[in-house]
C-alpha cells in the first residue's frame, strides 16, 4: 500500500505563499526547547525538523488525493502539508510506529489566508505540559488527546530577536483555548487556559514558539515552554 499512497516526485519548487513556513526540499530546523515546570523541574533539549519535498498522497493517505509536501522531525514523526490560496495545512502524519501515513479528517492549518491581522481559524491541539502526580498515565494528553484552539494573527510586520539574531516582517499568532479538569480535590473542576504564542519570519518560517499551560496546583501542574530556532540550513 505504501508503494502507491507515495510517490516520490522530487525537489521542485514549493507553492506561493509559504514563505512563512517554507515548504521546499533539503531544508533543516533545529530548535532548543525549554520546558519549566510548575513544580519547579527544567528541561533543556533540542529539536530538529527537516523537509524532505514534494510526493504524492492517494486517497487512503489522504482525504484527497495530490500533492503535498513532507517534513520530519525527529522525534519520530512525518507530516504532509499542503499550501494553496486559503493558507498552509497539513493533511497527514505518521509516526514510526505506523506503516501508512494516517489522513486528517479535515485540514489542520498552520497559517490561514490572508496574512493580515485578524485573520482566526480553529485548530486542534493537545495539553502537552500539564501531568498529574498520583494518576497513571500521568500525562493529561492521554486522557484528553484533542483540546480545540482558537488561532489569530494578531500582529504583522513585527520584528523579533531569537538567538542573537534580529528578523523582521513577521507574523505574530496567538492561539487560545481551554480544558475543563479536575485540577485537585479543593479547586476541583476548572477550565484551565492553554496559551501559545507563534512568530513566523519569511524565509525561516517558525522562528520561536511560547506556551503555558498552568493550574497553581500540586495535585495537576503544568508549566511554560518555549521553543526558539538555534540553527538553520
Amino acid at each position: 500500500m505504501l508503494a502507491t499512497a507515495l510517490l516520490l516526485t522530487g525537489c521542485e519548487r514549493a507553492p506561493r505563499g509559504s514563505e512563512f513556513f517554507p515548504l521546499d526540499g533539503q531544508r533543516v530546523w533545529t530548535y532548543r526547547v525549554i520546558t519549566e515546570r510548575e513544580d519547579e523541574t527544567r528541561e533543556v533539549e533540542t529539536l530538529t525538523l527537516r523537509t524532505l519535498g514534494k510526493e504524492t498522497l492517494d486517497d487512503v493517505a489522504a482525504k484527497k488525493a495530490g500533492d503535498a509536501w513532507r517534513r520530519r522531525s525527529d522525534s519520530g514523526v512525518d507530516y504532509w502539508l499542503r499550501s494553496d490560496e486559503t493558507g498552509i495545512y497539513r493533511v497527514a502524519a505518521k509516526s514510526d510506529l505506523q506503516a501508512d501515513p494516517q489522513p486528517d479528517a479535515h485540514p489542520r492549518y498552520v497559517l490561514k489566508q490572508p496574512y493580515a491581522e485578524g485573520t482566526n481559524w480553529i485548530g486542534e491541539t493537545a495539553p502537552y505540559l500539564l501531568l498529574r502526580t498520583q494518576d497513571w498515565p500521568r500525562e493529561i494528553r492521554h486522557v484528553h488527546p484533542v483540546l480545540p484552539i482558537n488561532y489569530a494573527i494578531v500582529a504583522t510586520a513585527v520584528e523579533v530577536k531569537v538567538n542573537g539574531k534580529v528578523y523582521s516582517d513577521c507574523l505574530k499568532v496567538e492561539g487560545r483555548g481551554a480544558l475543563h479538569l479536575f485540577v485537585d480535590p479543593v479547586a476541583g473542576f476548572r477550565d484551565v487556559p492553554v496559551l501559545q504564542r507563534e512568530w513566523f519570519c519569511p524565509g525561516s518560517g517558525l522562528v520561536r514558539l511560547e506556551r503555558e499551560e498552568l493550574t497553581g496546583s500540586r495535585y495537576t501542574y503544568g508549566g511554560r515552554l518555549l521553543m526558539e530556532l538555534i540553527e538553520e540550513s
